[in-house]
């Protein structure tokens, strides 16, 4: 992918039951990234961001659904995305997801 800063590649964290649940259980971080950005990429930019050590990194590419809207019966696509769950280490957690 080249030289990207770390604020290229981690677009924004995704912040859902699911997400909270994996981190509270096994200290697992989702963010939606960039398109064409590896494993290695989204490693280093966690690690500099967070200053976190990061064990493990799961990639998935997500496909928008076909939806339809209106009276009219508008037809069309969601936004494709890119998403990744990091894992990291037990002594580590980022505040961002923290729940009060």
């Amino acid at each position: 992918m080249g030289k990207k800063l770390h604020t290229e590649i981690l677009i924004r964290p995704i912040v859902t039951e699911k997400s909270i649940k994996l981190v509270e259980e096994q200290n697992q971080y989702c963010f939606e990234v960039a398109k064409g950005v590896s494993k290695k990429d989204v490693k280093q930019a966690i690690e500099k961001k967070f200053k976190v050590k990061v064990e493990k990194v799961r990639i998935l590419n997500l496909i928008g659904r076909r939806t339809v809207w209106g009276r009219k019966r508008i037809t069309g696509r969601r936004v494709d995305m890119k998403k990744a769950i990091v894992t990291l280490k037990s002594s580590d957690s980022i505040d961002l997801f923290k729940v009060k």
